[in-house]
């Protein structure tokens, strides 16, 4: 009967021993949790951010207004009979012009 009960508790303290240290032990899955909450939240973003360029392309692809935007924005181009004015927020500093001394 004791030999019995002792080998019940060392298959118990196997097991326990498992459940704390070993593959699938608790801190590990902890772990995993937080990694996967982590990894979740960063498909989220990126999955935004695809949405976003695949609004982008399908604009580009239907209609030339996006294309007309782009060129004006980020390359600054106009059209032949434009006039192209930029207005600035500062005005210029002008220095005073030196004044020639006389001998």
């Amino acid at each position: 009967m004791r030999v019995a009960t002792l080998i019940l508790l060392a298959l118990l303290a196997v097991v326990h021993a498992e459940l704390w240290f070993g593959k699938g032990s608790v801190p590990r899955v902890m772990t995993l949790r937080t990694e996967l909450e982590a990894q979740q939240k960063a498909n989220a973003t990126a999955q935004a951010r695809n949405q976003q360029l695949a609004a982008e392309v399908r604009d580009l692809q239907e209609g030339l207004e996006m294309v007309e935007e782009k060129a004006r924005t980020e390359l600054g181009m106009v059209k032949p009979d434009e006039i192209y004015v930029q207005m600035t927020s500062q005005l210029p500093q002008i220095s005073p012009a030196p004044v020639a001394s006389q001998p």
